[in-house]
C-alpha cells in the first residue's frame, strides 16, 4: 500500500474547488474564498485508510500551464470539478480536462480520475445522467460524487473517496467493459486460492476458509456466515461450491461481485495480504525480507522450515509414493511464475528409478538452494506463502546463520548441519563419477543420465555418529591457475586422480601443494576407479608416500562400477572430517592411518565424542585393535590426571 496519498483539484474557475478544500478543513463554508488554497496536509490518524493525504488546490489565475502539468505528474488521483448548474463546466470535463490529463500521464498507468459535480444545493435535479455515459466512456473514471461546499454535503465522503481510488484501484483488479476480473487479477487470485487449499484437493473447507479470513482480516467467520457465503455462490454460478467447499471458480466470483459492488478494499486486502503491489506484482519486500549474513557464516533452514516444506510435499505427492512426478512437480510450482528448478536438478539430488526427485531429493535441494543462494530460497518460499501458512513475520524466519567458522574452529564444536566439499581432480579423474555415487547411482545408472544437463553439484545426506548432516559436493574447475576464493572456501577437500592413468596423481599433488598444504582445511585424497588395473603413477612421490610425507589419510579407494548402489562410507568419513576440521586426521604413528594420535589434542573438549570419533574412524581405516587399545589407555590415563 502507498505511504501517501496526493489529490489534486482542476476544474473551470468559479466552479468551488478552492472552496470544497476550505470546507474540509475548517468544517464551514469560508466567508472569503481565495483564489487558491495552499496545500495542505491531512495527518493519518484522521484518515478512514491512516494514511497521510496531501491536498493540492490548482487556480488557473495564478499558475501557469507548466505548473499544472508538474501537479499531474505528481498527483496521484485528480477530482476534476464541474458545477451542477453550470452546462459549460460539465462539457469542458470531456473536451478538455481528460484529454489534457490523459496526454501527460502514462496510458499503462493512467490516473485514476474523480469526477465531482459541486453546489448541488443550487438546482433540484442531478446531473447524473449526463455523467454516466462519460463514466462509461472513460475507464479511468473512478466514480462520481454531487456535493456542495456550502452545506457540506458529501465533502468527506469525495475526500475518502479520492483515497479510495488511490489505495484500491480499480484499475489493476477489473475491465467494465467486460465486466469480468483482469486477467492478472485472476492470475494473482489463483496463486492465493492455491496456497490457501493447504491439502491441496481443490477446494476451501471451512477450516482453510476461516483460516483464510483470519489470516486476512484477523477475524474467523461465524459458521452461519461462511453458510451465507457458500449460499451466495451456489445461487449464482455452478460448480462454485463442491463437497461444501468454495472452489477457485466460487472464490474467484465472490471477489468479482466484491468488486462490483465497489468493495474493492476488500480484495485489496487480501492481495496486500499475500504480498501484491498496486500492480499486483510481488513486492521486493515480500520476496526478498532483510537478512544479515555476516562473513564467513553459512544459512541453513531450520525446523519449522523443513517442516512447513515437508508439508508442501506431502500435499502435492498423490500417489504417495515419496516422489514427485513431473505432472505432481508441475502442480507444486504453479504458484511460481517460472519453473524454478532446471533439468539440472535430476542430475544434484536423489531421483527414484523412473528419474522422479525423490522426498530426500527434495529437501536436498532446498538445502542447496538455501546454502549456495539463500536469497533465491526466500523467494522461492515467498512464491509458496511460507510467511502467511506459518504466520511468521517474513520467509526470513525460515533461515538459520551459523556461527563464524573460527568460532566452531576455537571451540572445537560446530552447530551447522550442511557441509561443502570441493572436489577437484584432472580432467578424466572420476569426479561426475564420484558426485553421482553420492547420489545412489552405480555406472550403470550414472551411463542412463543425460550428459547435457550436468550438474557440478551433488547433495545428499549422511549420518555422523547418528546425527544427520547435508554433505554438499562441488566438481571444481580442473584450471589451478584460475581458482576462485569461491573454488577453495569449503569445509573440507576431496583430491581425485584415477589409478589406471599415470599422470592422473601429479594433478592431486601440484594442487595440493599450491592451495591446501598450508591451510586449516582437511584433505582427503580419492584412488578412483579403483575396479581397473593400477598403474604406477608419473609423479615426484607415489601416492601412499605422498600422504605419508604430508601426514594425510592414505588414498582411499573408489569405484561406482558396482551391481549395487555405491557404498557413502567415504562420504561419511568426508561429512567428519569437515565436522571436526580440528582434529586435522593428522597421524604420527606407524599405521598412518587412525585419527588416534590426534586424540590428545581432542581430550580436553567434547570428551566423549572425540573418543568415539576416534575409535569409529579407526574402525573404517581398519586400523589395527593396538590403536584402538592406545585410544582406550589414553583415556584413562587424562581421567587419572584430572582427579
Amino acid at each position: 500500500m502507498r505511504k501517501d496519498v496526493r489529490i489534486l483539484l482542476v476544474g473551470e474557475p468559479k466552479v468551488g474547488k478552492t472552496s470544497l478544500i476550505m470546507s474540509l478543513v475548517s468544517e464551514e463554508f469560508p466567508d472569503e474564498v481565495p483564489l487558491r488554497a495552499e496545500e495542505i496536509t491531512i495527518p493519518a490518524d484522521v484518515t478512514p485508510e491512516r494514511v497521510p493525504t496531501h491536498i493540492v488546490d490548482y487556480s488557473e489565475a495564478e499558475q501557469s500551464e507548466e505548473q499544472l502539468y508538474q501537479e499531474i505528474s505528481k498527483a496521484n488521483v485528480i477530482c476534476i470539478v464541474y458545477s451542477v448548474n453550470n452546462k459549460k463546466s460539465i462539457e469542458k470535463v470531456t473536451s478538455h480536462w481528460i484529454p489534457l490529463i490523459n496526454d501527460r500521464t502514462d496510458k499503462d498507468s493512467r490516473v485514476p480520475l474523480i469526477l465531482v459535480g459541486n453546489k448541488s444545493d443550487l438546482v433540484e435535479h442531478s446531473s447524473m445522467e449526463t455523467i454516466l455515459p462519460i463514466m462509461n466512456q472513460y475507464s479511468e473514471i473512478e466514480t462520481c460524487v454531487e456535493c456542495s461546499a456550502k452545506n457540506l454535503k458529501n465533502i468527506s465522503e469525495l475526500f475518502y473517496y479520492a483515497q479510495k481510488a488511490v489505495l484500491h484501484p480499480t484499475g489493476p483488479l477489473y475491465c467494465p467493459e467486460e465486466k469480468e476480473m483482469k486477467p492478472s487479477c485472476i492470475k494473482s487470485l489463483t496463486r492465493i486460492f492455491k496456497v490457501s487449499d493447504l491439502d491441496n484437493d481443490g477446494v476451501l473447507n471451512d477450516n482453510e476458509l476461516n483460516f483464510f479470513q483470519r489470516t486476512c482480516f484477523n477475524i474467523p467467520l461465524a459458521a452461519q456466515a461462511l453458510e451465507d457465503v457458500k449460499n451466495v455462490v451456489r445461487k449464482n454460478i455452478t460448480d462454485g461450491v463442491k463437497d461444501n467447499g468454495l472452489t477457485l471458480k466460487g472464490f474467484l466470483f465472490l471477489h468479482t461481485l466484491f468488486i462490483q459492488r465497489g468493495r474493492h478494499e476488500t480484495t485489496w486486502t487480501v492481495l496486500r495480504r499475500f504480498g501484491y503491489d498496486d500492480d499486483l506484482e510481488l513486492t521486493q519486500e515480500y520476496l526478498f525480507p532483510l537478512l544479515k549474513i555476516p562473513p564467513d557464516c553459512t544459512t541453513e533452514l531450520n525446523h519449522n522450515a523443513y517442516l512447513f516444506l515437508q508439508g508442501v510435499f506431502d500435499k502435492h505427492d498423490k500417489d504417495r509414493d515419496c516422489a514427485l512426478s513431473p505432472d505432481e512437480l508441475k502442480d507444486l510450482f504453479k504458484v511460481f511464475p517460472y519453473m524454478p528448478w532446471g533439468p539440472d536438478v535430476n542430475n544434484t539430488v536423489c531421483t527414484n528409478e523412473q528419474g522422479w526427485i525423490t522426498y530426500q531429493g527434495y529437501l536436498s535441494q532446498w538445502t542447496l538452494t538455501t546454502y549456495l543462494d539463500v536469497q533465491r530460497c526466500l523467494e522461492y518460499l515467498g512464491y509458496l506463502g511460507y510467511s502467511i501458512i506459518n504466520e511468521q513475520e517474513s520467509q526470513a524466519a525460515s533461515i538459520t546463520v551459523t556461527r563464524n567458522k573460527r568460532i566452531d574452529l576455537q571451540k572445537k564444536q560446530t552447530q551447522r548441519s550442511v557441509f561443502r566439499c570441493n572436489v577437484l581432480g584432472a580432467h578424466n579423474s572420476g569426479k561426475s563419477g564420484f558426485l553421482q555415487a553420492f547420489l545412489e547411482r552405480n555406472l550403470v545408472r550414472q551411463r542412463k543420465m543425460k550428459d547435457d544437463h550436468k550438474s557440478y553439484y551433488a547433495m545428499n545426506t549422511t549420518y555422523v555418529y547418528g546425527q544427520e548432516k547435508y554433505l554438499l559436493l562441488h566438481e571444481v574447475s580442473p584450471d589451478l591457475d584460475f581458482l576462485s576464493d569461491t573454488d577453495l572456501a569449503c569445509d573440507v577437500v576431496c583430491l581425485i586422480y584415477d589409478v589406471s592413468n599415470p599422470r592422473s596423481f601429479e594433478y592431486c599433488a601440484k594442487a595440493y601443494k599450491r592451495y591446501f598444504m598450508d591451510s586449516k582445511t582437511p584433505c582427503m585424497i580419492i584412488a578412483a576407479k579403483s575396479d581397473l588395473h593400477e598403474v604406477r603413477q608419473q609423479s615426484t612421490l607415489p601416492p601412499l608416500d605422498f600422504c605419508r610425507k604430508h601426514r594425510l589419510h592414505p588414498p582411499q579407494p573408489f569405484t561406482c562400477n558396482s551391481t549395487d548402489a555405491p557404498s557413502k562410507d567415504i562420504y561419511t568419513k568426508l561429512t567428519t572430517m569437515a565436522m571436526y576440521p580440528h582434529a586435522k586426521l593428522r597421524c604420527m604413528c606407524a599405521c598412518n592411518r587412525c585419527t588416534f594420535c590426534v586424540s590428545h589434542n581432542l581430550l580436553n573438549s567434547e570428551l566423549v565424542r572425540s573418543i568415539k570419533a576416534t575409535l569409529y574412524t579407526a574402525l573404517l581405516n581398519r586400523c589395527s585393535k593396538s590403536c584402538a587399545w592406545m585410544a582406550v589407555f589414553l583415556f584413562a590415563v587424562h581421567l587419572l590426571t584430572s582427579c
